[in-house]
């Protein structure tokens, strides 16, 4: 499948980094959920990221799964108003109380109504879901939309905004 993202928009891209998962490789235990009964531990991946446009004025993190049986996907975590003096997010900054994001970022409420990281948690014998995890670089410093919004809505005011993206997308399968 090709990367949902390019969907919005086909912007330039920059380096995104993580320690806790990696581009087309399983994810980690840890970045599984806990919640919906997959045996993990709904700790939001750590994310570094760099050479991002210099117009950029914040960012917006998003994770993203194309493949659940829904016809809209399903949104597991969305970020939005990181500074751009920001450059990381530590594992499991996606707290319930969002402990971990800096001073003016907020969680959206993801597709279970959570203000959180959900982990992956595919029906199983579903097979392999993709987690599109996403930093967008955007030219606004703060997006002026209602704090119960979806991550569809985040991602619909941002569009024109983007300015790059850059993106990791792990797998999971349960069994």
């Amino acid at each position: 499948m090709t990367n949902p993202y390019d969907v919005i928009a086909k912007v330039p891209s920059f380096t995104l980094w993580s320690g806790d998962i990696s581009d087309g490789a399983q994810m980690s235990l840890p970045q599984v959920s806990g919640i919906f009964g997959a045996g993990g531990g709904d700790v939001s991946p750590h994310l570094e990221w760099s050479g991002f446009p210099d117009a950029t004025k914040s960012f917006v993190v998003t994770v993203f799964d194309p493949f659940a049986p829904t016809a809209s996907g399903f949104w597991h975590w969305a970020v939005a108003d990181i500074p751009a003096s920001v450059t990381r997010l530590a594992s499991g900054a996606g707290d319930d109380g969002g402990t971990g994001l800096p001073a003016g970022a907020w969680q959206a409420p993801n597709d279970a109504r959570l203000r959180r990281y959900i982990g992956a948690a595919p029906p199983p014998g579903h097979g392999r879901h993709i987690y599109y995890t996403a930093v967008h670089a955007i030219d606004i410093a703060r997006i002026e939309i209602d704090r119960d919004s979806t991550p569809a809505f985040l991602m619909f005011n941002i569009c024109s905004h983007t300015l790059a993206r850059a993106v990791l997308a792990p797998w999971w399968e349960s069994k």
